[in-house]
């Protein structure tokens, strides 16, 4: 009698050990992408994206993940309509060209059980360039209205946009750095 309670107990941790990946799909209504650059060294200047989607895989038993984020460029907000335009327009975003930019995470870093950073690749104005995302805050809880797993966190980099083409401006002495900041939650599928 106790072989197959031994086989059992095997058999569980087996799969404990084995955790499939799990997939959650990003909530746009608690998921925020923004930038922040120095204004002539003067303040900080802000903008963000209103409309994204994507979704994030986490196998945290494995300390595997892949982050997935598309950006919708032309629903840039400063809170300024003429600075939307122009942020818009071919020397910044090139909306009507480049209607989305793209994060690709595809190595997860963990800090135990929590996600610590995220590499990957970041496409905008038609270029990929490899970028990596440290959380400054993680965390999973069961959400009490869906009653469903909900993930998420603060992820931020520092990125140099004439990288990407984007150097308008510089010349005049607004910075080549600027601040990306993606806040996201995401739901259990």
């Amino acid at each position: 009698m106790k072989k197959p309670l031994l086989t059992l107990a095997a058999f569980v941790a087996t799969c404990a050990a084995h955790a499939e990946p799990v997939t959650y799909a990003i909530d746009p209504s608690h998921t925020f992408v923004s930038y922040e650059v120095n204004h002539m060294n003067t303040s900080t200047s802000r903008g963000r994206f209103d409309r994204k989607e994507g979704s994030v895989t986490i196998d945290r038993q494995a300390g595997t993940g892949k982050i997935d984020v598309t950006i919708d460029t032309r629903s840039i907000d400063t809170g300024v309509p003429a600075l939307d335009t122009e942020m818009k327009g071919a020397d910044f975003f090139n909306a009507a060209r480049f209607a989305t930019a793209r994060f690709v995470g595809d190595k997860v870093s963990f800090d135990g059980d929590r996600v610590s950073a995220v590499s990957g690749n970041l496409t905008m104005l038609g270029k990929t360039l490899p970028v990596t995302l440290k959380a400054t805050h993680f965390n999973c809880y069961t959400n009490p209205m869906l009653k469903r797993e909900v993930c998420g966190g603060d992820f931020d980099t520092p990125l140099a946009r004439s990288q990407w083409g984007m150097s308008y401006g510089v010349q005049y002495g607004v910075p080549d750095s600027i601040r990306l900041l993606i806040q996201v939650e995401a739901v259990k599928q």
